[in-house]
C-alpha cells in the first residue's frame, strides 16, 4: 500500500490545512487498499467513497455560510493528487464531483434552490455525477442536442447521455441542456437533478483499458424538476469561469498523482536493485521520470496560483490569454503524465510490465493513458486555433 500520509505531506500543491490532510490520508489509504479490486472487477471505487463522505470532503468547497468549509481549489487539487496515487478510479471520481461543486458553489449562491441543495450536499455527503456528453455530439460539451421543456410549472429532459461517469452510484445529476426547443445547441443551461428527479436506463457499458471504476457506462436521462433548478447563470458563463479551470486543474491533479505513484514505484525498485549490488540499465528512464514529474507538478501548480489570482476577475477569466493557458494545462498536463508512466515503466523493465509484482506499474500506465482521450487534446487544440490565429504575437519578452 502507498504511504499515503507521506505523499500528502510531499504535497506539490498549496498546504493543505492539517484536518483536510488527515482526513484525506484515512479516505486514501483505504482506496488504496481496495484499489486492485476495484481495477480487477472493474467496480466502483464503494469503500473509498464511503471512507470520502465518512471524513465529510464532498462538500469541502461550499461556503462556510451553508456548512461547507470554503476549501480552495488547491486544497481540491492536494486531494486528487493523493487519491490518484491510491487509486485512480477514486481519484478521478472525486475530481469529476469537485469540478461540478464549483460550479454549483461559483454560481449558485443567488439562488435558494441551489444555496438550499448545497447546504444538503454537505449534510448528506451527496455526490455528483456529470452529463455533458451525449448523443452524436460526443465530447463538444459546449453544444446540447435535448432541450429543457416546461410545461405546468414544471421541467422535463430526455436526455441521450452517451456517458454518465458513476452515474448508476451519483446521488445527483447536474447535466448540460439546450436552454429551450427554439433554443440554438449552444445555447445552454446547467441543471441540477436529485435521484429523485430522474431515471436512468442503461444504454451502454464501460469495459475499457483504463479508468475501469469509474463506471463511465452510457444512459437514457429522463429527468423532470422545477424550473428553480436551473442554474441561474448562463452554461456558456459557467463554462468558462467554472468548470473548465477547475476540471483541467483537478483532472491534472490526479495524472499527476498517478505519475507520482509510478515514480515511487521506480525508486523504490531502484534502492532495492543498488542495496543488490548493481543499477539496472534503466536508471537514464529513472532520471527523466523524475524530472518529468518535476516539470508536472511545477506545471500545475503554476496555473493553480495564476487561477487563484483571478479566479472572483470576470474579465481575467474571459480574457483569451488565460482560456488559452487553462486548455493547455489539460493538453501537457495529460501528455506529461503518460510520458513520466512511460520513463517509469522502462526504469523499471520488465519488473514493471509484469503484472504480479510490487513494481508492477500496468495499471498506472492503462490509467494514465486515458488522459489525452478523455475531452480528446486534438479536439482542444483544434477549438483554441481560431482564438490563438486572432491573438496578437507579444511584443516584447516580457509582454
Amino acid at each position: 500500500m502507498l504511504n499515503t500520509a507521506e505523499s500528502i505531506a510531499r504535497s506539490p500543491f498549496p498546504a493543505l490545512a492539517e484536518s483536510f490532510a488527515v482526513r484525506a490520508a484515512r479516505a486514501a489509504g483505504i482506496a488504496a487498499e481496495h484499489a486492485a479490486a476495484v481495477d480487477s472487477e472493474a467496480r466502483f471505487p464503494q469503500e473509498a467513497m464511503d471512507a470520502l463522505k465518512q471524513e465529510k470532503l464532498l462538500g469541502m468547497m461550499v461556503p462556510e455560510a451553508l456548512g461547507g468549509e470554503a476549501a480552495s481549489a488547491g486544497q481540491v487539487v492536494d486531494i486528487c493528487y493523493a487519491l490518484g496515487r491510491a487509486c485512480s478510479s477514486t481519484g478521478m471520481i472525486f475530481a469529476m464531483h469537485q469540478v461540478k461543486a464549483a460550479c454549483i458553489v461559483h454560481h449558485g449562491m443567488d439562488s435558494a434552490w441551489h444555496r438550499d441543495f448545497m447546504t444538503r450536499m454537505v449534510q448528506d455527503q451527496l455526490l455528483l455525477a456529470s452529463s455533458t456528453t451525449e448523443g452524436k455530439g460526443g465530447g463538444n460539451v459546449r453544444a446540447s442536442e435535448a432541450p429543457v421543456e416546461a410545461a405546468d410549472g414544471r421541467i422535463l429532459l430526455v436526455r441521450d447521455a452517451s456517458v454518465i461517469s458513476y452515474g448508476a452510484q451519483a446521488d445527483a445529476v447536474v447535466t448540460t441542456a439546450r436552454r429551450s426547443a427554439e433554443a440554438d445547441a449552444s445555447d445552454q443551461v446547467l441543471v441540477v437533478f436529485e435521484r429523485k428527479n430522474y431515471v436512468l436506463e442503461k444504454t451502454g457499458g464501460w469495459d475499457t483499458l483504463g479508468m475501469r471504476g469509474t463506471c463511465s457506462a452510457g444512459f437514457g436521462l429522463k429527468a423532470m424538476g422545477t424550473p428553480a433548478q436551473i442554474m441561474p447563470v448562463p452554461y456558456g458563463i459557467i463554462h468558462s469561469q467554472s468548470m473548465v479551470p477547475s476540471a483541467h486543474l483537478m483532472w491534472s491533479g490526479v495524472w499527476a498523482g498517478i505519475a507520482a505513484g509510478a515514480v515511487e514505484k521506480a525508486r523504490k525498485f531502484m534502492r532495492k536493485a543498488q542495496r543488490a549490488g548493481s543499477l539496472p540499465p534503466g536508471v537514464p528512464h529513472f532520471v527523466e521520470a523524475q524530472a518529468n514529474l518535476r516539470a508536472l507538478r511545477a506545471l500545475i501548480g503554476a496555473m493553480l496560483g495564476r487561477y487563484e489570482a483571478c479566479a472572483h476577475d470576470e474579465k481575467a477569466l474571459a480574457a483569451i490569454d488565460f482560456q488559452t493557458a487553462i486548455n493547455l494545462l489539460k493538453v501537457d498536463a495529460s501528455e506529461l503524465a503518460v510520458k513520466t508512466v512511460m520513463n517509469a515503466m522502462r526504469a523499471t523493465g520488465l519488473s514493471g510490465y509484469r503484472n504480479d509484482g510490487d513494481a508492477s506499474i500496468g495499471r498506472s500506465l492503462r490509467d494514465v493513458l486515458s488522459s489525452p482521450i478523455m475531452i480528446n487534446n486534438d479536439r482542444i487544440l483544434s477549438s483554441l486555433t481560431t482564438s490563438t490565429i486572432l491573438s496578437d504575437v507579444p511584443s516584447t519578452i516580457r509582454d
